[in-house]
């Protein structure tokens, strides 16, 4: 038994041999009418038809032979043309020859120009598989570099505590459940971040925004023992769950928290201050912000913060803010950035709540 698929391969076969028959009779019909008919009457001139038909059926040389031979066939259908002025007949098949030739070239160019426009679509098409494939390393490079961090840090203080007289190996035991903890998140987030790119809907949970902030601060912890930064937390009470997914929002905030962290790193370390805090708004959205006591950021800075692979850093690779702002689109909410009048940037997100909670 046949398959769908053979069956349309013998189809495409048998196609073109059933054109090159309808052009041989139409050919052929159109000759028997030269000739039949009156000098006057420019029946050579229907050729241009054969042409523009066999132009998806024959190669650029078939077309051209099948060209000639239709000019052949005029000019033969002239000297057996026995009815109507001979003048007029020849008028006819010069005006003939000449249609039949500009419908031949231009027939040929507007071949030539889609196969020029194909070219060019697969071009497009490799170069935007390219970028994507770009876009998508850089997104699991950067998103995977501070859970690294976190094992790293981990691994560190759970050998520190090992080598302590005596030791503490319920400390090192801790450290390594961080580890474990470190390692499945960059796992979910290499899963999340393709699924980002891929267009892919996030998995959303019932959240609760203090409880993730809390766990993004927690992830960013060492970083901010380490340049010296004072926390101020200011959440709301009673806040409602939102839905959302709970490993992007948590990229979401531990790009802010890691963003604010090195702009504080050109100030002194007394002035290094984060304050992070949730809210809800009257439009039926919870929000946070996350402050700095930063350098602040430019005009230009505000307006190209988000873009791809823009970056103020040194050595940045200016995908984070990118992925952020795709993902909390992706939950229906808003990201953006202020910096005036005070020193620093202030990040603010808001995401909306269930229907039934907007009352």
């Amino acid at each position: 038994m046949q398959t769908g698929a053979e069956e349309t391969r013998r189809e495409a076969a048998r196609r073109p041999r059933w054109r090159l028959a309808a052009l041989a009779v139409l050919t052929a019909l159109i000759f028997i009418a030269d000739t039949a008919t009156h000098f006057e009457i420019a029946v050579a001139v229907f050729y241009t038809a054969v042409i523009l038909l066999a132009v998806d059926a024959l190669s650029v040389r078939g077309v051209v032979a099948l060209a000639w031979f239709c000019a052949f066939l005029t000019v033969l259908s002239l000297f057996l043309t026995r009815a109507g002025a001979f003048d007029s007949g020849l008028a006819n098949c010069v005006i003939s020859v000449l249609a039949i030739a500009v419908t031949t070239y231009l027939s040929l160019k507007l071949v030539a120009a889609k196969a020029a426009v194909f070219a060019a679509q697969a071009k497009l098409g490799q170069m935007a598989r390219l970028t994507q494939l770009g876009e998508l390393t850089a997104s699991i490079a950067h998103e995977v570099n501070q859970p690294l961090a976190a094992i790293t840090t981990s691994a560190q203080a759970a050998h520190r505590w090992l080598d302590r007289e005596p030791p503490e190996p319920e400390r090192a035991r801790a450290a390594l459940h961080r580890v474990i903890d470190a390692a499945n998140r960059a796992s979910d987030v290499i899963l999340r971040v393709r699924g980002l790119a891929k267009g892919e809907k996030p998995r959303k949970t019932r959240l609760d925004l203090n409880a993730m902030l809390l766990t993004a601060l927690d992830l960013a912890q060492a970083e901010i023992e380490r340049n010296g930064i004072a926390v101020t937390l200011d959440l709301a009470d009673a806040l409602p769950p939102i839905l959302a997914d709970e490993v992007q929002m948590q990229q979401v905030a531990a790009n802010l928290l890691l963003n604010a962290i090195e702009a504080m790193s050109a100030v002194p370390p007394a002035r290094r201050e984060l304050a992070i805090a949730s809210f809800r708004e009257d439009s039926g959205h919870l929000g946070f912000s996350i402050t700095d006591t930063g350098v602040g950021l430019g005009a230009n800075a505000l307006e190209h913060l988000f873009d791809s692979f823009w970056t103020s850093k040194e050595g940045g690779m200016g995908i984070g803010l990118t992925i952020s702002r795709s993902i909390v689109e992706a939950h229906g909410g808003r990201i953006w950035v202020t910096s005036e009048p005070r020193p620093g940037a202030v990040f603010r997100c808001t995401l909306p709540l269930p229907e039934k909670d907007h009352a």
